[in-house]
């Protein structure tokens, strides 16, 4: 059987430490973005990034922006499924209604059998609490579990480059 790229959902934060010399993800966040526009990993994002990502000022919204099309990304529109599955999180108490948009990422991921959502909020989307509990929600429902982690944890794993989960 042929090795199928590794897909990752690259949410909100991911874009912010590109662009943050100071954050400890930095060099990591380039760097993982530089292998996904190699060819390395697959890298998948959505209209609720891009929708968020226009509200910070200029000239970084355009910078975060031109990253989807810089590095390739293929950019997931909202539907109806994912929809349903994030309500699931927000009503099981995984992630509160006011943060609505971080469990559309894990859904969306979800949805499309992405194996990881890269995450820097450690708030609200990359914590041990979620990445149980969205897990239950979705064998529940018929769905993998979708790891969550950093770049750095994609990157420094070999035996995720290159390589697809089971």
């Amino acid at each position: 059987m042929q090795n199928m790229q590794l897909k990752l959902y690259i949410e909100t934060s991911v874009f912010n430490y590109y662009f943050d010399a100071d954050r400890d993800g930095h060099g990591d966040t380039v760097r993982l973005f530089e292998a996904i526009g190699a060819g390395v990993y697959e890298g998948y994002t959505s209209v609720y990034t891009t929708d968020e990502l226009k509200n910070a000022p200029e000239p970084k919204r355009s910078n975060m922006l031109a990253l989807t099309e810089k590095y390739g990304l293929t950019t997931f529109d909202i539907e109806e499924e994912a929809n349903r599955l994030s309500n699931l999180y927000i009503q099981n108490g995984i992630i509160p209604p006011k943060y609505r948009i971080d469990a559309a990422h894990i859904a969306i991921a979800s949805v499309h059998k992405i194996d990881c959502v890269v995450s820097y909020n450690f708030k609200h989307i990359n914590k041990i609490r979620t990445k149980l509990l969205t897990e239950r929600i979705n064998v529940k429902n018929n769905y993998r579990g979708v790891l969550i982690c950093t770049a750095k944890e994609v990157l420094d794993d070999d035996s995720l480059s290159g390589g697809r989960l089971a």
